[in-house]
């Protein structure tokens, strides 16, 4: 088909209220390494991995192969029954997840997953009521909605009783008007009152994102975190970490997000670079938090042996190829590099983020977002061959999520496309 006919059965065939990036939408056709194509063979950098999911390279050889012979072998069961996939993945997670987590309840995307979290938690602890965090994104089902904090990611009225938002710690945009660290992280000392004024005294969990993706890579200070966690245990509740785009190395040097802030959730989620963009998402837990989910309960495609073996091959992938530390030393190249531009570009407000999660905040004078220019730049850097990502409650995030497997001469490539793409954007 020529991307004409493409596009005009999207429209015909298609909810409309799937969006598309860029005024005139991408029809992709291939995709090789970091690389992309479209369907008129133009070449593309990828820095935003389908929002954070293929990390490892677009048509990986080593993972892809694993998951053809599988395909070829046993491709669907249902959890109803029990394949050797599925629980070497599950050991393999357990392997590397924090702490005592170690039983899996294994899905097939973020939004699953931490429906399957809320769930635990308040089986797990008797009590009903959920704290998340301003500016969060959790996905798109009613309650995943209702956890998120963010209103351009909310469809109807989807309002469930119990659940609050405090603050995140937004340093850019304090909304505290406090400057840290004098501010002694005020924002998360705020959750104390809000438990004691919004709910009975008796939380279920709190689920916090360590970095806030959809919300424009929010970066919390070190010690937000551990004060959250306090808060939480001290009215019963257990601490949920929503690792759907931290997780797996994202961050760099640890397997975790959280890992950073040196605090052991109750809880995990995760999905997208879990199987290297092959559909799968996973609630991590305790024996004790897994042994109180009682019921009879499964998942049709939780558990499928393609996507188990996926997760298995991404796992070893990133450790037979020391990622985890590819991504703290590309990262910190990155970050360096994005920081000069910062220094010649006054548009670019804040460079935030860690490993190879990092983001800019464009602004114009006083901080107002620049929102326009955020759009406009988008459409520059495509037109330039570089992909990306756009977010925050403003609009005015430019977000990158290079592949777990870049090296400093690609981010040099990707800098020299921003470059130009905001020397463009300024004149």
């Amino acid at each position: 088909m020529q991307k004409s006919e493409v596009m005009q059965k999207k429209k015909d065939f298609l909810f409309p209220a799937v969006f598309n990036y860029y005024n005139e939408p991408l029809v992709l056709e291939e995709g090789k390494g970091i690389y992309l194509y479209d369907i008129e063979g133009k070449k593309y950098l990828d820095f935003f991995g389908g929002v954070l999911t293929v990390s490892l390279g677009h048509c990986n050889e080593e993972i892809a192969a694993k998951i053809t012979a599988q395909i070829k072998k046993l491709q669907h069961t249902s959890t109803l029954y029990v394949n050797k996939e599925t629980v070497t993945f599950a050991e393999k997670l357990a392997s590397i997840a924090p702490g005592n987590l170690r039983k899996s309840f294994i899905t097939n995307s973020g939004t699953e997953a931490n429906e399957t979290a809320i769930l635990a938690a308040k089986l797990y602890t008797g009590n009903e009521e959920i704290i998340a965090l301003r500016h969060a994104y959790h996905g798109r089902s009613a309650m995943a909605m209702n956890l998120t904090g963010h209103h351009n990611w909310k469809m109807g009225s989807p309002n469930i009783p119990g659940i609050h938002h405090t603050h995140s710690a937004y340093c850019f945009r304090c909304p505290l008007d406090a400057q840290y660290p004098e501010c002694e992280v005020r924002c998360a000392e705020n959750l104390e009152e809000l438990i004691l004024t919004q709910t009975n005294g008796k939380i279920a969990a709190i689920i916090c994102e360590p970095i806030q993706g959809v919300g424009g890579f929010i970066t919390p200070p070190k010690e937000y975190f551990q004060i959250l966690y306090d808060i939480t245990k001290k009215y019963g509740g257990l601490f949920i970490s929503d690792e759907v785009q931290t997780g797996f190395g994202r961050t760099g040097e640890k397997w975790w997000g959280i890992e950073h802030y040196d605090v052991i959730p109750d809880i995990i989620t995760c999905a997208k670079t879990i199987a290297n963009g092959v559909p799968c998402g996973v609630t991590i837990t305790t024996d004790e938090i897994a042994e109180a989910y009682k019921g009879t309960t499964f998942s049709t495609f939780g558990g499928n042996p393609v996507s188990s073996v996926a997760g298995t091959a991404t796992i070893e992938y990133i450790e037979k190829h020391n990622l985890l530390q590819n991504v703290k030393t590309v990262g910190d190249y990155f970050k360096e590099g994005l920081k000069k531009l910062q220094q010649k570009y006054p548009v670019i407000g804040e460079v935030r983020g860690m490993g190879l999660m990092l983001s800019l905040e464009l602004v114009k004078e006083n901080k107002i977002p620049a929102a326009e220019e955020t759009a406009k730049l988008l459409e520059i850097s495509k037109d330039n061959g570089l992909l990306v990502g756009k977010a925050g409650l403003f609009s005015n995030v430019f977000r990158f999520a290079p592949h777990l497997i870049s090296t400093k001469s690609d981010i040099d490539e990707g800098l020299r496309i921003l470059d130009k793409s905001f020397a463009e954007l300024t004149n």
